[in-house]
């Protein structure tokens, strides 16, 4: 249910330009974020962003506009926009005001908070670095995650980003012990109603809260959404001591909202057409997410980067704020190496010896080492051909292939469209792979055997039920290089 409104303090429309309304008010200003009411019921809501002069405010408007004039009455309700905190919260679904939209009946056994809230202080702060594993080698293994940190999966359109983020639901979930908030900003309808029936179909809704602000939702209720599902988040970790994990789809659209929120208000657009106060609102939403003593918000963000330009702005702004950064490449995506994660534009802070461990960064830094140099040797590959290079060139573009293909794996989240069941894999075996096959105990194996395979041993079962039925012919080394999955 709503939040009610306890003020009489009563103001009048005076203009109204799509979504921004100028009001007058007589007695005195609301302040800035207040939230207002209008219309029959007070159906719209207003967020004041402005004081123009001592009787007028402009602000936003949360929900579509039509039927606001000229001299319609707006109520102050007294505070900002609060949403509903509380064990009541778990496994529902809600949108911007805190309205379940679940069909689930009424939310009860809860408190309402300001979705504005200052980040803990540094001094509360926890600084303990540890590991969170996901259970998908080539995120374990090359671009490890840390626990209370944020990470985030930058991609263009349609690489896997939010595929790459519910698989990351579906394994946490089983072994995380916290509770799980899901924070849709600007998400396509079909995205939100799936993600919710599958959840509900693997059984862990109970510990999931839902928060959505869908594609067609005015900008300035997009641009309030991730402020509402960090208030639940710090719920958990301040007044329950329990751990988080954030899963935010997508932060560019927050950025995006912005950018119109601020169009609307009559700013001056800074680089690129984006808001000027781009970086002080990315921190505002950011900074709130954070390791405490009682508790920790561990957090994963798909941000999509236009035209795949890293570059931009945008990209560039959440970049620095995150602990691992996961890029994903459109060109592995069409050459079917799924998770499209490339590893050599993705890192970590945790890939450190004294965080990881000095055989597992040694690990990383060999499986590194041998792709960039086999990126390096593509081009040689295409003018000249694989039997130009030398015999030990030879053996490092064998490897890499090899541990390309190692590095695939099938989701349990894409089950339905490729048929194959899904893998989860531990860090100690993922890590084990990557060492055989820096050993050359693969190289007589066919590619294809390593390819979306969870442990490395499913190469040899794969192998020998291969050669049971028709019979590979050996393949030479040009063979082998040319061969894609």
């Amino acid at each position: 249910m709503e939040q009610k409104t306890s003020s009489s303090n009563l103001g009048a429309v005076v203009s109204v330009r799509g979504s921004v309304v100028d009001i007058r008010f007589e007695r005195h200003l609301p302040a800035i974020y207040s939230l207002l009411r209008a219309g029959q019921d007070g159906q719209i809501a207003i967020e004041v962003l402005a004081q123009l002069d001592a009787r007028h405010v402009r602000g936003i408007a949360l929900t579509p506009t039509q039927g606001l004039a000229r001299g319609t009455t707006v109520q102050d309700t007294g505070g900002p926009l609060k949403v509903p905190v509380g064990k009541g919260s778990l496994s529902r679904m809600f949108d911007v005001f805190g309205n379940a939209i679940d069909r689930e009946g009424e939310v009860s056994d809860v408190e309402w908070r300001s979705v504005h809230r200052a980040p803990p202080p540094l001094a509360r702060r926890s600084t303990k670095s540890e590991v969170f594993e996901t259970g998908i080698k080539v995120i374990d293994v090359l671009v490890p995650l840390e626990r209370g940190g944020k990470a985030g999966l930058f991609g263009g359109a349609g690489v896997g980003k939010t595929v790459l983020l519910t698989e990351m639901i579906h394994n946490m979930i089983g072994h995380h012990e916290g509770v799980s908030l899901f924070c849709g900003i600007g998400e396509r309808c079909r995205e939100g109603e799936e993600l919710y029936r599958e959840m509900k179909e693997a059984g862990v809704l109970p510990n999931m809260v839902m928060v959505f602000g869908q594609m067609n939702e005015p900008p300035g209720s997009r641009f309030r959404v991730g402020h509402a599902a960090l208030t639940m988040a710090e719920y958990f970790r301040d007044d329950e001591h329990r751990d988080v994990l954030l899963l935010i789809d997508n932060i560019f659209r927050f950025i995006q909202a912005g950018s119109e929120v601020s169009g609307l208000m009559g700013q001056m657009p800074s680089r690129l057409g984006y808001q000027p106060t781009m970086g002080t609102e990315l921190s505002q939403l950011e900074e709130r997410i954070a390791n405490t003593d009682t508790g920790a918000i561990t957090s994963i963000q798909a941000v999509y980067v236009p035209a795949d330009d890293f570059t931009d702005p945008a990209a560039v702004h959440t970049f620095s704020h995150l602990s691992a950064s996961i890029v994903l490449s459109r060109k592995r995506a069409s050459e079917g190496l799924y998770p499209a994660i490339d590893p050599l534009q993705s890192s970590s802070k945790m890939a450190t010896p004294g965080i990881v461990g000095q055989r597992h960064y040694d690990l990383a830094r060999e499986v590194r080492r041998t792709l960039a140099q086999y990126a390096e040797l593509k081009d040689i590959i295409a003018m000249l051909g694989l039997e130009q290079l030398s015999p030990e060139d030879r053996n490092v573009v064998a490897r890499a292939r090899r541990l390309e293909r190692y590095l695939t794996q099938p989701f349990y989240t894409t089950e339905q469209f490729t048929g194959l069941q899904g893998k989860l894999v531990s860090l100690q075996d993922a890590l084990d792979g990557c060492e055989r096959i820096l050993g050359d105990e693969f190289k007589d194996y066919a590619e294809r055997d390593l390819y979306m395979i969870g442990t490395v041993d499913e190469a040899k079962t794969k192998t020998k039920s291969g050669r049971s039925g028709a019979k590979h012919p050996p393949k030479t080394e040009a063979a082998v290089a040319a061969h894609e999955p």
